[in-house]
């Protein structure tokens, strides 16, 4: 194995990160469930579900669109650095003015407005900064810094987390909040500082992006819709159900999401050749997808059968208040597999130009599982919620496989017409 190869070079640091973050995060959360208990922890993960659905709209795909375009040829880099900072400043402030008018509609009553502000703040803004800072060392395949930035908050909020253990505060959903935006904040400020120190700047003027902003539109809903169908559950679950509930179903959620990370690592590694190999069309991206897909497939169906089985010991991890964390996590474990299907096909269609047809399944699946759970959290609580996340990943899997399939079939057709 050549480990100089930049694929591999990048996931191993991208891994390496990862790893970090997910052994990082599982100590702070640990640490949080601890102090604030299932109902106060469901609070907190109430209202971030609720921000996350309207924060890639405060980019509004600029961090893609960078990734695309510098991608493709490195001397833009300054021209959509500053767009999209531009962008981000813009979009984020508008938006977090939005979430303070209508999150009574969404959230329960008795949840503090400071509680919603700060994570707006830090969700809608200040995390924008850290991604995007990311994303432009991505586009130049560093993914040595984008690893320690994903990494870096993690650090920050360990220390945050370790504070609100032991310190004589009160530990309560607000104070974590509070803490949840500092930390925000400091990563952000070192990110950017690590952008314009190694890879420059750029004027702050979002004009760049008009004539691509129904393309960054498509970004942005369809990160949004699976914000939609990744988070959307455990508002409805503190609306419908109680913040109790939430806050079970969003601690098997995150076990699932850090056991994601390598997949991911490896997304994150590979996400800048899909849009080399897909100016070619989708074969072309296809053509890269397929060679990383087996791999994939396989850690998720171990994984999901690893988690399965140590369920059951999570009660002892977490606390009493957690106890059914670990059957939730078995119903939930099955979703590493189908993601790690379904994001392989999604990137497909982003390399190759159709962000657009991505998008519009991504929708009608988000739409599938706001419907869902309309349906079963009144009677079946968590467990719904479960099953409709289930059903949600599975429809996306079948949706993008087949659409990826079919344009290919198209394309090799319409070649083959050509030739003739």
């Amino acid at each position: 194995m050549n480990f100089q190869h930049p694929l591999i070079k990048n996931t191993i640091w991208m891994m390496g990160g990862f790893s970090a973050r997910t052994v990082l995060q599982a100590l702070y959360f640990l640490l949080i469930a601890r102090s604030l208990g299932a109902s106060e922890y469901g609070a907190f993960v109430a209202v971030t579900a609720l921000v996350a659905i309207l924060a890639p709209f405060a980019s509004w795909g600029s961090g893609n669109l960078l990734i695309k375009h510098v991608a493709r040829r490195r001397e833009a880099f300054s021209t959509y650095w500053g767009a999209a900072l531009a962008m981000m400043s813009i979009s984020g402030s508008l938006l977090t003015l939005l979430v303070l008018g209508v999150y009574r509609l969404f959230l329960p009553a008795t949840l503090p407005l400071l509680l919603v502000l700060a994570v707006a703040v830090a969700d809608l803004i200040f995390a924008r900064f850290a991604d995007v800072s990311s994303q432009a060392f991505q586009a130049v395949e560093k993914l040595s810094r984008t690893a320690q930035i994903q990494a870096l908050l993690s650090v920050i909020r360990l220390v945050a987390a370790a504070l609100l253990f032991v310190a004589p505060i009160t530990a309560s959903a607000l104070t974590w909040s509070t803490l949840y935006l500092l930390t925000t904040v400091i990563t952000a400020l070192v990110a950017l500082f690590w952008v314009r120190r190694e890879l420059g700047w750029g004027k702050l003027d979002p004009r760049p992006l008009r004539s691509e902003l129904r393309e960054g539109f498509h970004f942005a809903l369809s990160l949004g819709s699976q914000s939609v169908y990744n988070d959307i559950d455990k508002t409805m679950l503190s609306r419908f159900v109680g913040l109790e509930a939430a806050g079970i179903y969003a601690a098997a959620y995150r076990i699932v999401d850090a056991a994601f990370s390598p997949v991911r690592a490896l997304l994150f590694a590979a996400y800048a050749r899909f849009f080399k190999s897909g100016q070619i069309g989708v074969r072309g991206s296809l053509q890269w997808a397929v060679k990383l897909v087996p791999w994939t497939a396989a850690y998720g169906l171990l994984t999901a059968a690893g988690l399965w089985l140590v369920a059951p010991l999570m009660s002892l991890v977490f606390g009493e208040s957690f106890r059914e964390t670990g059957t939730t996590l078995q119903w939930l474990a099955p979703l590493i597999l189908l993601k790690a299907l379904h994001y392989f096909a999604a990137d497909t269609l982003t390399g190759a130009g159709l962000q657009s047809a991505r998008s519009r399944i991504q929708l009608g699946v988000a739409a599938l599982n706001i419907c869902l759970n309309l349906w079963l959290l009144p009677g079946f609580g968590w467990l719904g919620a479960a099953w409709a996340s289930l059903a949600s990943d599975g429809v996306l899997v079948v949706a993008l496989w087949s659409t990826v399939l079919v344009i290919a079939k198209e394309e090799a057709d319409a070649q083959a017409s050509a030739i003739v």
